[in-house]
């Protein structure tokens, strides 16, 4: 969830940061706004696993 509300403030900035943008620098643009959500997936924990492993532990 966070990571999709960090992509959603970095799409709202994009869009009222350039609103002259042209249509590729847009799809552009995305694709790189979607690369960085993609990568900040692997520095943020996902609090779903944690809530799982705070009540049913960490048996492998």
């Amino acid at each position: 969830m966070i990571v999709y509300l960090l992509w959603l403030i970095m799409v709202v900035l994009w869009n009222y940061g350039a609103p002259s943008a042209t249509p590729i620098e847009d799809v552009l643009m995305a694709i790189f706004i979607g690369f960085i959500s993609y990568k900040l997936k692997e520095f943020l924990p996902d609090p779903a696993i944690l809530k799982k492993n705070k009540y049913f532990g960490n048996k492998k």
